[in-house]
């Protein structure tokens, strides 16, 4: 039997935390409850598999939290927020977060995201036992080996979130092969796709260049294809 996946929940209302670990101790997860984004912060080891923040928390909002989180994992973090300005999203996953749901929140839609998000990362963290035999993209200063799911850019390697990785695995096996906001998102999040979901994917291209490119103003590798999407050349 699998070991059970461990979950760290943020959120300065307690009543939110107790609901939200109720429920997941139901799906048989680990829980660790944090009352701010710092103390968040201080409670993400390597034995934590995915992180829920809400952005409006005292001591350290959740977007500087998501922040300082990312210098320490790439695990999946899913903002539970009551803010639903499309501007929050944006910087939400500006800072390095994979979703985000607005409060009030389906408790089965909860569970969903959080089974879809770790189920993405468990693909993604292979690399962890997988032995360094070769099955290489190359292209140009670009290097993604998909036993390992190690990249390298001149051959430094840089760290992803599966989501991330994902997009660029996806780019890179269909070099030159232009791929809509739409085609990406149903893709590589596995869910209908609406207009909003356009932000969604153009930040996470925004990050990806700048973790790819030489100059993430002049893309060489992530070209946009105007009003078609984008491609790897």
């Amino acid at each position: 039997m699998n070991d059970p996946k461990t979950i760290l929940i943020a959120d300065d209302n307690n009543e939110i935390r107790e609901i939200v670990r109720v429920l997941l101790e139901s799906e048989n997860y680990e829980v660790i409850e944090a009352v701010d984004g710092e103390d968040a912060v201080n409670k993400v080891t390597e034995q934590v598999d995915l992180i829920i923040l809400d952005i409006m928390m005292p001591v350290k909002s959740g977007f500087k939290a998501c922040i300082d989180i990312r210098e320490k994992t790439s695990a999946p973090i899913l903002f539970l927020t009551a803010k639903t300005q499309d501007s929050d999203k944006y910087m939400a996953f500006s800072v390095g977060s994979d979703d985000y749901m607005s409060k009030p929140f389906s408790y089965t839609e909860l569970v969903y995201r959080v089974k879809a998000l770790l189920r993405r990362y468990y693909v993604y963290r292979g690399k962890e036992k997988t032995a360094a035999s070769s099955n290489l993209i190359q292209i140009r200063d670009l290097s993604i080996n998909t036993d390992s799911h190690e990249v390298t850019i001149d051959g430094k390697e840089i760290v992803l979130t599966d989501i991330e990785y994902q997009i660029l695995l996806l780019m890179a096996q269909n070099q030159r092969k232009i791929f809509s906001a739409q085609n990406l998102y149903e893709s590589v999040w596995e869910e209908p796709y609406f207009y909003s979901c356009n932000n969604t994917v153009m930040v996470h291209i925004r990050n990806l260049r700048k973790k790819t490119e030489h100059d993430p103003q002049e893309p060489k590798l992530i070209k946009t294809v105007w009003g078609k999407g984008y491609r790897i050349e």
